[in-house]
């Protein structure tokens, strides 16, 4: 069913709420394989939490965050890998999913009402609308 399933994860409770379906998804299907997507966004990151860190710093903080969520998937025996990306993380995600061809996209939503989702914008909301394949929203 889906063999190549992309989550986008960063840490927070959300990103591991979809994780924990997605690894419901990956083994009701023998083979499949998930690539766990981090965005970095060094604007972001820079100017809220992280001034006195290199690159390379950032990048082992960021992947010790998402190490708890992929040993998720490694305990269960699904095959696994992290990548981790640059930019924005909505129309990185999007370009990503698009490019590689995933057979379904998981990402947690914070479940903004409308009023915030307008004002602030949705992360999940930019995916679910510009993402070619299916993709689960979980709240």
């Amino acid at each position: 069913m889906y063999k190549q399933i992309l989550v986008a994860v960063d840490g927070s409770v959300h990103s591991k709420r979809a994780a924990s379906h997605a690894v419901f998804l990956a083994n009701s299907t023998e083979g499949s394989h998930v690539t766990l997507l981090y965005v970095l966004d060094y604007d972001k990151a820079r100017s809220n939490d992280i001034h006195n860190m290199s690159s390379e710093d950032l990048h082992i903080d960021r992947k010790n965050k998402i190490m708890p969520i992929k040993e998720l998937f490694t305990s269960k025996g699904i095959s696994t890998e992290i990548k981790l990306l640059h930019g924005e993380a909505g129309p990185v995600i999007v370009e990503h999913a698009n490019q590689e061809n995933y057979d379904v996209v998981v990402i947690g939503s914070r479940g903004l009402n409308t009023l915030q989702e307008m004002v602030l914008g949705s992360v999940s909301h930019k995916v679910a609308k510009r993402v070619n394949s299916p993709v689960l929203l979980i709240k």
